[in-house]
This record gives C-alpha cells, structure tokens and sequence, in this order.
C-alpha cells in the first residue's frame, strides 16, 4: 500500500480542491490517503468544542471517501490517542486529562476520563468510516510521559517504567478497538517503542494480532529496530517516509533533492526486508506534515509540494527515479523539465494549484529581496527619508522625488501580486488559513514598504 499522509491540522484545504487532487494520487501510483482530522473534523454533542469553526461537515466526509473510492483509493482515518492531543488538552473542559499541567501535549493515562474520552473520538471518527479497514493511532512523540505525578506513583507501586506505562495504555485502546470493531486493523508510529524491550513487546504483542507498526521518518540505521521487532514476533511493518513538512517548521518551498534521497534511502530499506522473514512490508505512507504541532506555524502547502509528491510516488513505484519515473512526472504535471538540486521546475505545470505553486515561488525567491534591497540599498532613502526624518516628518521634496517614482511602483506591483495571490489561496482554503499565510511570508516584508509609502505620501 503507498498511502498519502494529509495532515489537516493546518492549511485543511476545501472539499473542491481534494476533488482536483484525488485522481492525481491514484495516476501517480497512490493506493491510499492516510487523514489525520484533528479539529476538522465534524465532532458532535459532548465533543463539539473540538471542531475548527472551519471544520468539515458530515457531507464533506462523505464527499471525501466517495472521492476516494472512484479513485482507487483506501481512507485511513489518523486519531492521536496519547501524545500530539494540544487541539484537545488546549481546552479548559479538558485540561484536567493533562500528563503534565502546565503542558498541553500528552494525556494523562492514569485518568480514567481519559479512556473515555478516546472511546468517545474514536467512536465518533469510525463511525463515518465504516468503508475503512484501517486505522491510525498515532501514538508517537508522548512528551513528558512519567513526569506527572500519577505517572511517578504508578511507576513507584507497580516497579514500572515509562516503557510499561506507554504500552499499557496502547493496549487498553487495542482492546477497545478489537471489541467493538473487529476486523478493523490498526497502525500506529514506532518511535516511543524504540526503548522497549523485546520481552516486554512480545508480552504485550499476545492476542493483538491486527496491530501493526508504522515506522516514522527519521535518519537512523533501522536494521537493528527491525529484528528488534521480529523478535517480538511482529509480522508485517510499515515505513513512513516524507514529500514534505520534515525540513523546518517555517518551512515554505519544498527542497525536492532532500525529499527524493528520503525515498532513495527507503527502498534500500526495503530491500532489505526480505532477509527479516517472516516480517513482511506492508506498505509505506508517504507524510505530509502541515504543522509539527497544533501550535506551530504552517509548512510548505501542498500545492507547492505537488511536484515532490509526485517525484516520490514514482519513485517508490519503479524503485528508483528511473526516466520512467521522471517522464511519468512531467506528463501528469504538465511539466517541461525538473532541477532536483534548484527545487524548481521547468514549465507553466497543469497541475490542482499549480498557480500558487509560482505565486510561492515568486515570495520566497524575491519578495523580501526586492523590498530589503529597496529600503537598504537606496541611498536617497538612507540619507534624506531616514528613520528620523520619518519620525519628524519634514524632508526635502527634491530628494525625496529622487527615489519616490521607484519605491510607489514596487509597492503597486507587490499589493497587485498579493490580491492576485490571495484570491488564488481564497480557492483552495479556508480564511484562517489564508490569513496566517499571509501574516507569516507576506507582511513582515511588504510591511515595511507599506510603512515607507505612507510616511512619503
């Protein structure tokens, strides 16, 4: 299975741009879509304070996997059930539940509300998937874990670790999930049971034969944690890779080399696999990060990540990225050539977004450039319109007219750029999401030179 992670905890976009979207997956060889919701999902009665005002309605959902199910593709709801819970702990009503008070990341397991209140997600989440046989429990990056001071009594009476503490509380999520849905198979991230013991994952392995492991992206030699979960008598393994939102949270343009040599790196993983009989590869998830968490700022969009998904999607398809590959790319993108090292592409592209695609492109190449190279280089503001003379208001109009013409035309150019921009981002997302796009790439430059135009005029 190659599923394509859509992290919606950030930049969710609109039910019509999925619609563009969803056929592009399936021809660039995506056989699944991995959703982690978080607060876009459409929560109801007691869980309601956790819907984004701009949340998906009932319908949505439902457009989505008919979406998926015209295209090819698995849905595989993603619901966060111990660490990554801020859209959850942030709220009052729930604070309590926390691991740590002071931190909204992890929830406390030693609560019996705590349990409750996943049962409660998760029911509602699976009940509008009843088409999926897949489900994602998260379950990576419990920060803080056995630092509370339940955590510190539990471990005290019960000569436990924190190891015992993670893994009693993923079995109490199985056993809900295997007696109320059964048949359903469930994933979840590996990296919290990198320091468990083989003996104490193989105890807790008995009976839960639909639980399989997904191993997150990351830069260390995975051998040794592969035989480490053969030896735990884990069948089948899944690999996480990543086409974007892995190289810096403020990240805004996709480094296409990076992202391929990930998946390079992969396959020889993969190749691997077959000297660890009987475990299996069961698939790999392509992610997607949108936010490293609820609270940081966006990453690259997706629109501007289309041309590293694609790329890395044929490259797991052909086991490299082989000319096939490449010529497949340019095809579906409508491309003319692609330069893995620059992180651009050649040609106007036909892809769902392909506008803001450049528009981006434009920003992050000479946005800030242009503006500083304006205010800074040009000697006439330096010397006749400085800080001081703003503060004062006077000047001399002779000198002033010296740079006036240049500095009124670059703003007009950049303020028509950006309504052009917004209207385009006003297609594909909701308005949080086009107003924090904005605040964070665009206005910290164009600002400035906001500031500068009015103080001349």
């Amino acid at each position: 299975m190659r599923l394509v992670h859509l992290d919606l905890k950030g930049a969710a976009p609109r039910v019509s741009y999925l619609e563009q979207v969803f056929p592009l997956l399936s021809q660039l060889g995506a056989n699944g879509v991995l959703i982690e919701y978080e607060d876009m999902f459409p929560f109801k009665e007691e869980l309601e304070i956790l819907r984004s005002p701009y949340a998906y309605s009932e319908e949505d959902i439902e457009r989505i996997q008919q979406l998926a199910e015209q295209h090819k593709l698995e849905v595989v709801p993603l619901v966060q059930t111990f660490g990554h819970v801020e859209f959850i702990l942030k709220h009052e009503k729930y604070q309590h539940l926390r691991e740590v008070e002071r931190f909204p990341n992890s929830f406390n397991p030693h609560v019996p509300e705590t349990l409750a209140l996943l049962k409660s997600i998760l029911s509602q989440v699976i009940e509008k998937h009843r088409r999926s046989t897949w489900i994602h429990i998260g379950a990576d990056e419990v920060f803080h874990l056995g630092e509370g001071m339940d955590s510190k009594n539990w471990m005290s009476h019960n000569k436990g670790d924190v190891g015992t503490m993670y893994l009693k509380h993923i079995k109490e999520v199985l056993g809900f999930l295997t007696a109320q849905y059964w048949g359903l198979r469930v994933l979840m991230w590996d990296d919290m049971l990198r320091k468990i013991s083989v003996g104490a994952l193989r105890g807790e392995r008995q009976g839960q034969q639909r639980w399989h492991l997904c191993q997150a992206p990351q830069q260390h030699p995975l051998l040794p944690f592969l035989t480490k979960y053969v030896e735990s008598g884990f069948e089948a393994v899944w690999f996480a890779s990543a086409f974007k939102g892995t190289t810096g949270p403020a990240q805004a343009w996709t480094p296409l080399s990076y992202h391929l040599k990930n998946h390079l790196s992969w396959l020889k993983v993969m190749q691997a696999v077959p000297r660890l009989a009987p475990l299996r590869l069961q698939g790999v998830v392509l992610t997607g990060w949108q936010r490293y968490d609820h609270y940081s700022v966006l990453c690259e969009l997706l629109p501007v990540s289309i041309p590293s998904l694609a790329i890395c999607l044929q490259t797991l398809v052909n086991g490299g990225f082989t000319e096939e590959a490449k010529r497949k790319v340019l095809d579906v993108l409508g491309l003319e050539g692609v330069q893995l090292e620059q992180s651009t592409c050649e040609g106007r592209g036909a892809f769902p977004g392909v506008e803001i695609y450049h528009m981006v492109e434009q920003v992050n190449g000479h946005l800030k450039e242009s503006i500083l190279k304006a205010l800074e280089e040009e000697s006439a503001i330096k010397g006749w319109f400085s800080p001081y003379h703003r503060k004062r208001q006077f000047g001399n109009p002779r000198n002033m007219e010296s740079f006036g013409s240049k500095v009124l035309k670059l703003h007009e150019d950049w303020e028509s750029f950006v309504r052009d921009l917004r209207a385009q981002l006003e297609r594909i997302y909701f308005p949080d999401t086009v107003e924090e796009w904005m605040e964070e790439n665009i206005n910290p430059y164009l600002d400035q030179l906001r500031d500068l135009v009015r103080d001349y005029r």
